[in-house]
Parts: structure tokens; C-alpha cells; sequence
């Protein structure tokens, strides 16, 4: 009996649903993060892939999806003086690529705090040759060798919004740079909760009696921008949708918090991302879950959050009102295979409640190459997998298809896995001819396609 061309062998081929695996790419062993697509005028497709871990971006040509092309990898400095450099998040729009500089954290990308690592952005054109993008300028935010830009929103035009870390703040804030001039970024207005001004804290640091710097407040990003609006997933301190119309000077309309009951102990991002519904007055919001790959069930028990684990969901929010966001519906548990090994996703190979939860959604931002379709949300899920809900009923959330992929066979770097290693979905995006895109931990990308019915 053959075995699909995407599966490790007969006993490790993954699970689908309603989907069909149309291509795949190792990336010659380099794990990506965050993907950005890019249209040329010619209509060819090229995929810029940020990476979890090392200085640089692989770009493959995948006009044709069943058998995307390999370019090049190319690289942001000089690895062997910038040992922390992690180069994450990307995203492309009028011929711009943006892409986020910041410091790898040891557990995920096995650096050292000591290291060194730009802290920033850095821009390139890619119009006059996709293949080989140019290198425009480089913009720093000030906080020597730390986190840099995380998530990051460019829709192209005068302004990237950023999650960033800024001198005199504690966490990572909302700062907005003018490109206009792309060789010259200029910051113009940022925005911050008031516990992150460091002048106001005893010592400049997260307070002891907070558990770290996750029950803290401070920008994941993306900040979604809309218009004049935009939506922030601003940790423990949920969504914070702010009035931008003055660029230079940002004002909270409302806020809508998700902790507690949702997300916390060791969960990632409180609240990862906040994206409104092109055209509805509805936005979708995540609570990050976490890598099994870093658990076992010794490691949970002897950690500070021992015990039961907080849920980690999509939510969906009504901002018909963006002065009383309201949470109206909750998106459905994952579906489990029936021969999945293990009978659900909390306790998947640990031999205790993990603390599972969603990673990122597919978010358009207004690129032409991008689906852009209000009533599908795409969800990359950790271990439960790509997933796709048909959202067009807002309060009766559907789930629609799924893609588990096989377990990747070996580590791509040198960093201890304790716990399970199971293939672990992170990021996606999904262009305009319907095709879904999405990375793995310790594996290459998958390219799939929802069976229409």
C-alpha cells in the first residue's frame, strides 16, 4: 500500500479532514516561524518565511503549490556576533518587505541571554527582483540586545505598527514608525498601559507578586489596524481597541479582558491576537497554548504553576460597539481522529493536563494576493493541527476541516525536548487562489486546500 508523499512512514502519516495536502518543502532543514506571501505584477507567488530560529529568511517560489521551488536563504547580519539574532515575523505589502529583528528566548531557540542580537526592523524591496531583495534601512528600537519587534501589522502605505520593546518601558509596547521614506523609518506615536512605564515601578521591572512578565500587560501584537482603528491583544489585559485617527497621539476606546477564567499558569501569550472580520462587526481573539514538546508531567508538578491548567480558545467578540466589546460565542474544541492516540488534546502524551491552546490565525491585512473572507477563520493549533471553522454564523461556529501533519523524525537544533515530539502547526496564511500555507515545529511547510462542497 503507497503512503501519501507528505507522510514520514506507514505509521507516522498524520490525520485530514475535508482537506487535501497539495505540496510540501523541507526548507532544507531551517525552521520557519511567521510566512509572508508576495503576488508580482508577472503574477508569480513567492513565500518570504521568517525563522525560528537564526538570522535570516528562506523564500520559496510556490506560483506552482504542488511543487514549490527552493530560492535562497539569506541572512539579516553576521551570525557568528549576533549568536541571539531571531528574525520571526515578516510581513510584505507594496512591494515592501518588513521584517522583525529581535532576541531568541533559550528554551525555544537554545541561545543565551548573554548573546547579542539586533533589536528592530528591517526593510527591503522587493519590485525590482523578488529573488534578491534589496536592503533599504534598518530601524532600532533602542533596547540593546533585547526582544525587538514581535508581531508586527503593515498594510501597506505610510505606517508599521508595531509590538516592540522601548527604552523606559517594561514589556513590549505600541509604537508606530512612518515609512514614507522606507531608507529612513521615523517613529511618529506609540501607546502603553500605565503599569509599563518603568519610572513608575519600584526598581523598572515586573513586580515579584505578578508571576512573570505573561501576567503582566503588554503588547503581543499584531496591532490589527482598520481605518482609524486598531485592536490590540495586549496580554492579561486582553483587547484594547484604540482611536488612531491622530497617529501621533493614540486614545483607548474600550477594552475587553479574557483573564481570567481563560488562558494563564503556563500558557504562552494571555491574549495572542485580535482580528476583526473584514466588513462585520465581529472580531476573533486567541488565548495562546504552549509546546507539549517542553512538558512532561515530573516538569508540570515541580513547576510554579503545578495543577490544573487554565483553557486556552478562540473567542468571538462583538464590536458593533467599540467602546463595550462583548463576548458573544466560543469556537468549538477541536475535533479528535478517531485513531488519534490519545483520547483528547489536553492530555496528549504528557500523562497530564498540558497547557494546551491555539497558536496564530491567518490574518489578511488588506494584501490583494491574501483571502480575505469574513466568515473563515484559519488556525494554526499546536498539536490539534491546521484548523478551519466556517464563522458565518457568529454565535454557531462550525468546524470544517483539519490537517494534524506526521510527527517530525529529528530536531533541527540543539535544544532539549523533555516532553513529546509531536508535530506542532504555527503559523499560516492563505493566498487568493484558496491555497493554506502553514509551518511546523521541526518540519518544513505544508501547503493544503479546503474539499469544497
Amino acid at each position: 500500500m503507497s503512503i501519501p508523499f507528505y507522510a514520514k512512514s506507514e505509521k507516522n502519516q498524520g490525520y485530514v479532514k475535508n482537506m487535501d495536502v497539495i505540496g510540501y518543502h523541507n526548507l532544507n532543514g531551517v525552521m520557519a516561524f511567521q510566512m509572508a506571501l508576495y503576488r508580482t505584477p508577472e503574477g508569480k507567488y513567492y513565500m518570504y518565511c521568517g525563522s525560528f530560529k537564526g538570522a535570516g529568511w528562506t523564500i520559496l517560489d510556490v506560483t506552482d503549490p504542488a511543487n514549490p521551488r527552493y530560492v535562497k536563504f539569506f541572512t539579516c547580519c553576521d551570525t557568528e556576533e549576533y549568536k541571539k539574532q531571531s528574525t520571526p515575523k515578516i510581513q510584505i505589502a507594496d512591494g515592501l518587505m518588513v521584517a522583525a529583528l529581535g532576541g531568541g528566548i533559550p528554551f525555544l531557540h537554545g541561545c543565551k541571554l548573554e548573546d547579542k542580537n539586533l533589536s528592530g526592523l528591517q526593510i527591503y524591496d522587493l519590485r525590482d527582483d523578488p529573488e534578491n531583495p534589496r536592503l533599504l534601512s534598518t530601524w532600532e528600537t533602542g533596547v540593546e540586545d533585547g526582544l525587538g519587534v514581535h508581531r508586527f501589522c503593515y498594510c501597506g502605505g505610510r505606517y508599521v505598527h508595531l509590538s516592540a520593546d522601548c527604552p523606559g518601558y517594561v514589556g513590549n509596547i505600541y509604537r508606530i514608525l512612518d515609512i514614507i521614506d522606507p531608507t529612513n523609518p521615523v517613529e511618529v506615536g506609540r501607546w502603553w498601559m500605565p503599569e509599563q512605564f518603568a519610572d513608575a515601578l519600584a526598581d523598572g521591572t515586573f513586580p515579584t507578586e505578578h508571576q512573570g512578565e505573561k501576567d503582566w500587560p503588554q503588547l503581543h501584537g499584531p496591532p490589527y489596524v482598520v481605518g482609524d482603528t486598531a485592536y490590540l491583544s495586549y496580554y492579561t489585559a486582553g483587547l484594547v481597541i484604540l482611536d488612531i485617527s491622530n497617529i501621533t497621539r493614540p486614545k483607548r476606546i474600550g477594552q475587553l479582558a479574557f483573564q481570567p477564567a481563560f488562558s494563564g499558569k503556563l500558557a504562552g501569550a494571555r491574549t495572542h491576537t485580535c482580528m476583526p472580520l473584514t466588513g462585520r462587526n465581529f472580531l476573533v481573539a486567541t488565548n495562546e497554548g504552549e509546546r507539549f514538546a517542553y512538558f512532561t508531567k515530573e516538569r508540570i508538578a515541580q513547576s510554579d504553576h503545578p495543577g490544573a491548567q487554565p483553557m486556552n480558545n478562540l473567542h468571538m467578540v462583538d464590536i458593533s460597539n467599540p467602546a463595550d466589546p462583548v463576548l458573544v460565542a466560543e469556537f468549538p474544541y477541536p475535533e479528535v481522529p478517531k485513531d488519534f492516540p490519545w483520547p483528547n488534546f489536553n492530555d496528549c502524551g504528557i500523562g497530564c493536563q498540558g497547557p494546551f491552546g491555539p497558536h496564530n490565525i491567518h490574518e489578511p491585512m488588506g494584501k490583494p494576493w491574501l483571502e480575505d473572507n469574513p466568515n473563515r477563520v484559519y488556525c494554526c493549533y499546536f498539536h490539534a493541527g491546521m484548523r478551519v471553522y466556517d464563522v458565518s454564523d457568529p454565535y454557531y461556529i462550525k468546524e470544517i476541516a483539519y490537517f494534524i501533519p506526521p510527527n517530525p523524525e529529528k530536531t533541527l537544533f540543539d535544544v532539549p525536548i523533555p516532553g513529546p515530539f509531536l508535530a506542532t502547526t504555527e503559523d499560516c496564511v492563505v493566498d487568493d487562489r484558496g491555497y493554506i500555507y502553514f509551518d511546523t515545529f521541526h518540519d518544513g511547510v505544508y501547503i493544503v486546500r479546503v474539499k469544497e462542497a
